[in-house]
């Protein structure tokens, strides 16, 4: 809540709410609402498994801009392959919940091996819930999936259908839908960093900011230094030699994103 404090001081117009997931954190509908009652635009990403017409109603009380859900597939056995333990059923009805509130929906699709077969229905049912936009690119070689990557990389032909199947898609969504996946790679994203970074904090649970996501770099520690002085040191970060090249590897190499949860603390975190 300090940091809370600290962003409506720094009159910081909009934050994102993600995780993990946000929703398993005792404390995350006290933080949207301070957050929200002080003019603050937020977006919340959730897997919809605690999102329900309570969450929803509180929450659009609030300046949402969005909530983005994630529909990783059309029936309940690919959606569990992909999310041990996860509801389709429950992640629908947090969609619903959301649209019944009056809150702006997003679906996001994160594809595998998995779930391709079923990014068609996917993108469907999205409309049909209501979504205003449809949100996926390639795989992520970060987290859970850097671990079983082996298990969830689709093939080169597999990208190649799935980028023919949301061309077609998006000619035919006009203006019903927003279908949203460029940069498609994290390396494309990267590589437009290194011109324009992105003007975001990333906030660890623990305080850290880390450069980026697809980065092991941490450049500041909110629990020792000011929001102010976070941004500061961010800012530099981003005209650091080490970050730099460690952007140019990663958008060259996609085999280093793995290495973006091995944190790595910058010089400057203690200057």
């Amino acid at each position: 809540m300090q940091v809370a404090a600290e962003i409506v001081r720094n009159e910081v117009p909009y934050v994102m709410l993600c995780g993990g997931e946000p929703l398993v954190v005792p404390h995350f509908l006290p933080l949207a609402e301070a957050l929200g009652a002080a003019g603050v635009c937020l977006k919340i990403e959730t897997n919809g498994q605690r999102f329900d017409a309570g969450v929803a109603e509180r929450l659009a009380r609030l300046p949402i801009r969005s909530i983005q859900i994630s529909l990783d597939g059309d029936s309940q056995e690919v959606y569990e392959r992909q999310r041990p333990g996860g509801s389709l059923a429950r992640a629908h009805a947090a969609c619903r919940a959301a649209r019944e509130a009056g809150l702006p929906l997003e679906v996001t699709f994160a594809p595998t091996r998995l779930n391709l077969h079923e990014a068609g229905a996917v993108i469907r049912r999205a409309r049909a819930l209501g979504a205003f936009r449809f949100n996926t690119g390639q795989l992520m070689r970060v987290g859970t999936a850097a671990r079983l990557w082996d298990k969830l990389e689709p093939s080169a032909s597999q990208y190649g259908e799935y980028r023919a199947l949301l061309a077609r898609e998006a000619a035919t969504l006009g203006q019903e839908m927003e279908s949203c996946y460029s940069p498609f790679t994290l390396e494309e994203a990267l590589k437009e960093s290194l011109d324009e970074p992105p003007a975001t904090l990333l906030v660890l649970p623990n305080g850290w900011v880390k450069v980026a996501a697809a980065l092991p770099q941490i450049c500041a520690d909110l629990r020792h230094s000011t929001l102010e002085q976070a941004w500061k040191a961010y800012c530099s970060a981003w005209h650091d030699d080490v970050v730099t090249a460690a952007v140019r590897r990663a958008a060259e190499d996609g085999r280093q994103h793995a290495e973006a949860n091995r944190w790595q603390p910058m010089a400057i975190l203690n200057s």
